[in-house]
């Protein structure tokens, strides 16, 4: 049971593919069960709903932030990858991905579309996010973590596999 976390732009799912590839776990993207594809959100009870679905099952993989349910799939799980990169290479991240078809995401970002608040977002993780999601791992710190600081490392952890 194992959750991918870190900033938008840091290569979640990416990451997340190749590990469930390589341990043959099954993968579960939460931007998947939060987004229609028509870029509207499911209703709350239904996205906890479907979590809570995947939580149930013995082995998963499952990728995203969400910080309404962290703390539900930290409990829930027994490996943490953290991908805390720099802001530069979240947004490179972002940007390399517009226009292409994704199998996390329920449409294709266009590739002169910007995001102005998700932009924002990003830009303000290290300051507010990060700070949560590094208080929750000190409290789960029973968990298996493993944090990279960048793109090369979490490459290496997967070549060892």
């Amino acid at each position: 049971r194992v959750i991918v976390i870190g900033c938008p732009g840091s290569g979640k799912s990416t990451f997340s593919k190749a590990l469930s590839s390589k341990i043959g776990i099954p993968l579960f993207h939460l931007d998947m069960m939060f987004w229609n594809a028509d870029r509207t959100t499911v209703e709350k009870t239904i996205f906890r709903q479907r979590l809570s679905n995947v939580l149930q099952l013995d082995e998963w993989i499952i990728d995203g932030n969400y910080q309404s349910t962290i703390e539900l799939r930290l409990q829930a799980c027994d490996t943490v990858f953290f991908l805390d990169y720099s802001l530069d290479t979240c947004l490179d991240g972002v940007r390399s991905r517009r226009g292409k078809a994704r199998t996390d995401m329920p449409w294709i970002e266009k590739e002169n579309e910007e995001d102005v608040e998700f932009i924002e977002f990003i830009k303000k993780y290290r300051s507010e996010s990060r700070t949560v999601v590094l208080e929750l791992l000190e409290k789960y710190e029973d968990k298996k973590i493993y944090v990279f600081k960048e793109r090369s490392e979490a490459e290496e952890f997967l070549n060892r596999l």
